[in-house]
């Protein structure tokens, strides 16, 4: 099928090379700036410098397809409303980024007032996606997941993808997906620092790949604890600092509307926000965790801490 891509950051111009790979599908990839561009014309999808460009590449039989892979926000907002502006009744606009569910809720609704089919898409899989698939959150309206579906089929792994439900449900499970994640890279973190900081003279990336030979606790992070360990032993290159891309927040702020108590993914945002005032090697390995699963920049040890308001 054909397909329309407008954003090619880590992400976006990974999903297009998976697209392109598969040999199914054809791909317009489109960017803000020329380069990325330039670089997925030279892995098979065709160029479009600019929105105009994308959605009348796409023109043809059938709805045209654009997935919107841009920052959460006032970006994704602006890079919709302008794509929509510019298709047709019955065409399919696609946010794969990390959108807010109520903002998701209320795009389909304004979207659908101009005549587009909008579908909210989490997307997990960072750097390593192209390589081994993308997990796919789908909502929205049901006949647009079915036109994209053999293009969802591509791009994520074996029983990878999902259609959840109506506008929001994707980016809402997207969210709470990340608030688990939160939880569980702090209970890796804080039981590496206790290895750490012991009387012993450990290997943490032999414990990493031991604990991943049939313990209850094995996972994919603790695969990438191993990279990490590995290419630094104890760390020391990394500082502890780790950012927060808003999913745990919003995860919080649901918990609070529903009544839940969530105490150990609050717990590991406060972390998060504490990792921003003090060094220790929990933040160190979340740090790192987040350079080898996402691509997120890894601040150097000896990088001075903001001064404290």
């Amino acid at each position: 099928m054909d397909v329309g891509f407008y954003g090619l950051g880590r992400m976006g111009a990974n999903m297009t090379r998976r697209l392109v790979k598969n040999g199914e599908h054809r791909v317009v990839a489109g960017n803000r700036s020329p380069g990325p561009v330039d670089e997925v014309v030279k892995d098979g999808a065709e160029g479009a410098y600019s929105m105009e460009e994308l959605v009348e590449k796409l023109s043809g039989d059938g709805p045209r397809a654009i997935t919107v892979m841009v920052p959460a926000g006032d970006v994704t907002e602006q890079a919709l409303l302008k794509l929509a502006d510019m298709m047709d009744e019955g065409d399919i606009l696609i946010d794969g980024g990390n959108s807010y569910f109520r903002d998701s809720v209320r795009r389909a609704e304004m979207l659908g007032e101009k005549g587009i089919r909008f579908l909210d898409q989490g997307t997990s899989g960072g750097v390593w996606g192209l390589q081994v698939g993308y997990c796919l959150m789908v909502g929205g309206d049901a006949s647009a997941f079915e036109h994209v579906e053999p293009a969802l089929k591509t791009l994520a792994p074996p029983n990878g993808y999902a259609y959840l439900g109506e506008a929001g449900a994707g980016h809402f499970t997207k969210m709470v997906h990340n608030g688990v994640e939160y939880g569980m890279m702090q209970a890796y973190a804080e039981g590496f620092e206790i290895l750490e900081k012991s009387q012993y003279d450990f290997d943490l990336r032999a414990i990493s790949s031991l604990w991943n030979q049939g313990s209850v606790v094995r996972s994919w992070l603790l695969e990438l604890a191993e990279n990490a360990f590995e290419q630094d032993g104890h760390l020391d290159s990394v500082r502890g600092y780790a950012e927060d891309s808003g999913e745990g927040r919003w995860t919080i702020l649901e918990a609070i509307n529903e009544d839940v108590p969530a105490h150990v993914i609050s717990a590991s945002l406060f972390a998060r926000f504490a990792s921003r005032q003090d060094d220790s090697f929990a933040m160190k390995v979340i740090a790192a965790l987040r350079g080898q699963f996402g691509g997120h920049a890894i601040q150097e040890a000896s990088t001075k801490y903001p001064e404290q308001k």
